[in-house]
């Protein structure tokens, strides 16, 4: 959780208990001031004593615990942003999803597509190629590929690129 965010939960545990800022920043041995910024997201750095004054005050624990598991990157998210990179217009997550699962290429995504192919890590491909071909059946991705390829002037072999894990 972000600082920010601790801010917006105390103001939302102090109006929940009727209280003003000056009650607060004075219950808490803080300026109103402070504490204003603090709830507005404002303020960049508040030493962890005034903050635990604070959830003292409201009757709230910050608590500390581990992520269930580690996020993974959005690799469909990641791979638009690239093949965008050079051009005016992005290509969306939504257009490069439905490439990718039906194998059709809108031509004016043509050259997003080849960049994709030809100029992104390896690393991103596989990591995208995996997202996607949980939603479909077994063998669907690569052949939708090499149509991709094929549409965007790019041989077999640069789409196997992307398939061999």
């Amino acid at each position: 959780m972000k600082l920010e965010e601790i801010g917006h939960e105390i103001r939302r545990a102090r109006l929940a208990r009727g209280l003003t800022q000056a009650q607060l920043a004075s219950a808490a041995k803080l300026t109103r001031t402070t504490l204003n910024q603090f709830e507005n997201g404002v303020i960049k750095d508040l030493g962890i004593r005034k903050v635990e004054a604070l959830l003292d005050q409201l009757g709230l624990v910050l608590l500390v615990e581990q992520p269930l598991q580690p996020s993974r990157p959005d690799f469909l998210r990641l791979a638009s942003t690239a093949a965008s990179v050079s051009f005016r217009t992005a290509l969306t997550e939504r257009e490069l999803l439905h490439a990718l699962l039906t194998g059709k290429v809108p031509a004016d995504r043509r050259p997003h597509l080849r960049a994709l192919l030809e100029e992104s890590p390896r690393a991103l491909l596989t990591g995208l190629t995996q997202q996607v071909r949980r939603w479909m059946k077994p063998g669907k991705l690569e052949r939708n590929l090499n149509r991709i390829a094929a549409t965007v002037g790019l041989s077999e072999s640069a789409s196997n690129r992307w398939t061999s894990d």
